[in-house]
């Protein structure tokens, strides 16, 4: 079966901006468009990859790059999140 391409994220790091941000996980969750307990999961290192879509509305809602809210080095499969239109 064939598996999407994936994003592996760094928690601590989501967690560190999500805070720096003044959001809190509810907050956070509706300006990406996920569940609270999806953000929690991603913080807290229980679940490490996303979509690329929903990856990059997160990377957007923070205002965070790649290089710190992405486990490196990426891995061989993954390619870039489109550009929004």
């Amino acid at each position: 079966m064939h598996q999407p391409p994936t994003f592996e994220v760094v928690g601590d790091a989501i967690r560190e901006e999500r805070m720096q941000a003044g959001l809190t996980q509810q907050e956070l969750a509706q300006r990406v468009g996920i569940s609270r307990r999806y953000v929690g999961l991603l913080e807290d290192g229980t679940r490490r990859h996303m979509r690329p879509k929903t990856y990059k509305r997160l990377r957007e809602a923070l205002n965070a790059t790649d290089q710190r809210l992405r486990r490196t080095p990426p891995r061989p499969t993954e390619d870039d999140p489109p550009e929004r239109e």
